[in-house]
């Protein structure tokens, strides 16, 4: 069992950064670390995911958004530049035991262990 803890959350002002970070109980190098996030009255949507080297983005996250781990520390980031309203969302932390690549990483279906969330909230 994986146990993960969203931080990092918060209010900003739109154009502004936010840095949220994912401490895991552990993570095995060959497990993908993703980031979904879900908006009020909205299904849950991949943001980011990292595997290895490979990184990947929602497209609308792209330039904007960058995903990053640390093995040696068992964390995982995600930062945020140039946030919009619309990034208003509760932010999930997401860890697959299994292999993936491409497509298969950014499927919330494939995340084996989920943390509670952090909430970003961006003001027009």
């Amino acid at each position: 069992q994986v146990q993960l803890v969203e931080s990092g959350g918060g209010l900003v002002q739109a154009g502004g950064s936010l840095r949220l970070s994912c401490a895991a109980s552990r993570l095995a190098f060959n497990y993908a670390m993703g980031w979904f996030r879900q908006a009020p009255g909205k299904e849950r949507e991949f943001v980011a995911a990292i595997r290895g080297t490979s990184t990947y983005y929602a497209d609308s996250m792209k330039g904007r958004f960058t995903i990053s781990r640390d093995n040696a520390k068992n964390t995982g980031s995600l930062q945020m530049n140039t946030l919009k309203p619309e990034d208003t969302a509760v932010y999930y932390c997401a860890a697959d035991r299994d292999y993936c690549a491409g497509y298969d990483c950014t499927r919330e279906a494939n995340y084996d262990y989920w943390g509670q969330g952090t909430q970003v909230t961006v003001s027009s």
